[in-house]
């Protein structure tokens, strides 16, 4: 069992760090596909052609940005069928089919239009070219719409249901898959917190380009765009990230009572915890600062009802267990003889638990026999990690909130003639580079890791999921994707770098340093 669990433990991690990279595109390639359509648009309605050069200067930056997301998320596919090979199989008829569309949809519109928009400019009139930028955005979030939607299937398995007969999870409605809440308010939770990213990355190079001096007049539009863009985005991630937690309560309590490290059921409205440290080993939370109401208003959206705690639902979910375990041995008679009548009837009653009943598969095969000190164990099992899940969500909240007060107050100046004269602030927008991606790789551990011990919620345990390889195997592909992905990122930074020392084009007529403190607003 060790070493079954090693393969489980090396695939999470690798499906993980690739996971993880792979992000480091993904929200980039959303915003910027954007503003490249907005910028475009005012070059058309304005024909001032420095809104054309700023429009392709921060179009080779998305291309590089796009070329490194595909190259790193073709990998991550086939690593479905590499190291996830049960998941693949006995989920591959609701999961294969968002993943489909998303590659005849998206990918394939995005990466046509994406060779127009570079090589047609002198092709194609103004207008033509417009709306091949426009399509390229509208690829950019298809994928990402697609993608969300197979993800959010795996929180909220809706529109499908298990078949005896096949022992495959099969589609019994498409419509419910595409309109699940959960992959809908996943979609514009992320691909908002997408459009930060590229606002932030517009907005820090901007503000390089004018601490130095260089490429002003470009870089005080972009900066007027990615400051007003990056403000209403920053504001929407807030509120569809309260309408996902809302959503969550629901769904996922488990998930909501972890990133709180909320042990105990309270009487309602619950507090939200500012600061504490959770322990895991003795069920508590040391050291909290709380604020009372605010977590059962923000989770519940009313002062009556209550947040469950860790422990309630852990015990919940031994009833799911003994529960499972009964469908478990209907599954068990009715592959014995598929006309038991009866078998059918009690696994059709209790089918929605089964899921709960094999995470009783770690500790033994006979999972019928098993003893209450397992059944509690399991129980237990179905907690995720309460202080990684509770600081990573706060880092992400306590950013946003950030990027709120940073774009707000940098757009008011702007907007009145002054951020170029407060040099401290444009050093702000600089170094806040990074801070998006902290922000979105944090939003990702939050719903990742909330998920487990499911690759399925509640259907379909992750250590059930993997493939039957050996241990070496999955450390030699893990040790391969790190080389490789190293090697990309290195690339991918040199290129940028490269690009960005670059600059615009030169034909564009450039303000002498010395004018800077005039130059305020877009034109």
């Amino acid at each position: 069992m060790s070493t079954a669990m090693d393969v489980v433990q090396l695939s999470r991690l690798q499906f993980g760090l690739t996971a993880m990279y792979h992000f480091l595109f993904v929200p980039l390639t959303l915003g910027l596909s954007i503003l490249l359509g907005i910028m475009e648009s005012v070059y058309v309605m304005t024909g001032k052609e420095v809104w054309r050069q700023a429009t392709k200067f921060w179009g080779v930056l998305f291309g590089i940005n796009f070329a490194m997301g595909v190259a790193t998320g073709i990998t991550m596919e086939f690593q479905f069928g590499m190291n996830w090979a049960y998941y693949s199989h006995y989920v591959g008829d609701i999961f294969g089919a968002p993943l489909a569309i998303e590659g005849l949809m998206a990918f394939f519109l995005e990466a046509t239009f994406v060779g127009l928009f570079f090589f047609g400019w002198d092709r194609l009139s103004k207008e033509t070219h417009l709306g091949v930028t426009w399509l390229v955005a509208i690829g950019s979030n298809l994928s990402a719409l697609w993608i969300l939607i197979a993800n959010g299937w795996m929180l909220n398995p809706v529109g499908a249901h298990f078949n005896p007969d096949t022992m495959r999870m099969e589609v019994t409605d498409f419509g419910a898959i595409i309109f699940n809440i959960v992959a809908q308010e996943k979609f514009v939770h992320t691909v908002s917190a997408g459009y930060v990213t590229g606002a932030m990355f517009v907005a820090s190079v901007s503000a390089i380009y004018l601490l130095l001096g260089k490429h002003i007049e470009i870089a005080r539009r972009s900066m007027t765009v990615a400051l007003s863009f990056g403000l209403a985005s920053a504001l929407s991630v807030v509120v569809l990230g309260d309408a996902s937690g809302y959503t969550a309560t629901e769904n996922q309590r488990m998930k909501i009572a972890s990133v709180e490290a909320m042990w105990e059921t309270e009487p309602p409205p619950a507090a939200f915890t500012v600061f504490g440290l959770p322990n895991q080993a003795t069920h508590r939370t040391d050291d909290a600062l709380r604020i009372p109401w605010v977590l059962g208003l923000i989770t519940t959206h009313s002062l009556d009802e209550k947040v469950p705690g860790i422990t309630e639902l852990v015990q919940r979910n031994e009833d799911h267990i003994l529960s499972g375990l009964l469908a478990y041995s209907a599954l068990e008679k009715l592959r014995a003889d598929r006309n038991d009548a009866n078998a059918r009837a009690q696994l059709d009653q209790y089918m929605s638990d089964i899921g709960f009943a094999l995470l009783l598969k770690q500790f033994r095969p006979d999972i019928e026999n098993a003893t209450d000190a397992e059944i509690t164990k399991a129980a237990w099992g179905t907690v995720p990690d309460v202080a990684l899940l509770f600081w990573a969500f706060r880092i992400m909240v306590g950013l946003g909130f950030f990027f709120i007060l940073l774009f707000g107050f940098a757009f008011y100046l702007i907007s009145i003639g002054c951020l170029l004269r407060v040099r401290w602030l444009l050093w702000v927008l600089a170094f806040a580079l990074p801070l998006p991606w902290i922000a979105a790789e944090s939003g990702w551990i939050v719903a990742e890791v909330g998920r487990q011990p499911w690759v399925v919620e509640g259907v379909l345990p992750t250590f059930l999921a993997v493939s039957g390889i050996s241990t070496s195997n999955v450390l030699v592909t893990l040790f391969g994707f790190i080389g490789f992905y190293t090697a990309l990122l290195l690339v991918d930074i040199f290129l940028m770098i490269k690009a960005i020392r670059l600059g615009p084009g030169h034909n564009v007529p450039q303000p002498r340093a010395r004018e800077l403190p005039a130059a305020s607003g877009a034109e």
